[in-house]
């Protein structure tokens, strides 16, 4: 490859880097909004009205993008992948919250964590390479998530400990490293503001069903959680989450879940300014242990396409 098509692709995935993080970093101070809200309104209608208003937040930039664009849109693939997408967002998201009934916040958090390995492991079978550093990054950010989330004793990782909850927990575990996977293969061949508009509309009318089932949203609730909201649809939802379409164009799969998980240490940091909290000894080492996770995946060794 000539050195200037080199240094070209190496931009693109150091950019896409950069997106991937600050998706992370907007996700993390999310769980304060999200903290807040639940206060006010049930998980369900939460997720989705703020994935309503993440999706309508995205069409008028959908609409310029398409008037400016000569090219059709792919609608055989765009249809199922952003189907296929939305399903995986919404699985994910409903099995944690599922699971955080009877598990702790804390094991929850690690337990969702360890996509960053399945990722690569279902990446196996689509006999897609994944570099020696990369698993040692992967294995660093465990490594921090369980010293951030998890109290000081092996004990809290005994199969017998665990409960229901950790069960559902990690089948959201896979769901999210699925949608990691779809949403690579997907950004190959379609726009990414199409594919973050169908999912996030698919995800809301999925969470919307279950929220008037199971919960009884009021109006006074939803204004009380308003600015939750705001952030969780406009940040989280319409930046955060398309900010990983777009970036995922250019990222390797496992390093993305690895930059993706750096979400864990900036809850940690939202939770410190916003809302007092403490950052232990224990945790900072976690922190620690998951931004060298993150770069000796993209340092040591060139990124594997």
């Amino acid at each position: 490859m000539a050195t200037g098509a080199l240094s070209t692709a190496r931009g693109r995935v150091w950019r896409a880097n950069a997106l991937l993080l600050l998706a992370a970093a907007i996700w993390g101070f999310a769980f304060v909004a999200q903290r807040v809200g639940m206060n006010y309104v049930g998980p369900f209608t939460f997720t989705a009205v703020r994935f309503a208003l993440g999706s309508l937040a995205l069409l008028p930039l959908l609409t310029a993008q398409r008037r400016r664009s000569a090219e059709r849109l792919s609608w055989r693939t765009l249809l199922p992948g952003g189907l296929l997408a939305g399903v995986a967002l919404f699985a994910g998201a409903s099995c944690q919250q599922i699971g955080l009934v009877t598990t702790t916040a804390g094991k929850a958090g690690f337990i969702t964590g360890l996509y960053v390995v399945l990722v690569p492991l279902l990446g196996l079978l689509r006999r897609q390479q994944t570099g020696t550093a990369a698993w040692i990054g992967a294995v660093l950010a465990v490594a921090g998530l369980y010293f951030l989330t998890l109290p000081a004793g092996l004990s809290a990782l005994r199969l017998t400990a665990m409960t229901a909850g950790d069960f559902w927990v990690m089948l959201g575990a896979f769901f999210w490293a699925i949608h990691v996977h779809i949403l690579a293969w997907l950004t190959q061949r379609v726009d990414a503001l199409p594919i973050a508009v169908l999912q996030f509309a698919l995800t809301a009318l999925l969470s919307g069903i279950v929220a008037l089932w199971l919960e009884t949203p009021t109006l006074l609730g939803l204004r009380g959680a308003v600015w939750a909201i705001l952030y969780g649809g406009l940040l989280s939802v319409g930046v955060a989450y398309t900010l990983q379409v777009v970036g995922q164009r250019d990222a390797h799969p496992t390093h993305a879940a690895i930059i993706l998980s750096l979400e864990a240490v900036f809850a940690v940091i939202g939770g410190v300014l916003l809302l007092g909290e403490t950052l232990t000894p224990r945790g900072l080492a976690g922190c620690a242990l998951m931004l060298a996770g993150m770069l000796v995946s993209q340092l040591v060794v060139p990124a594997e396409a």
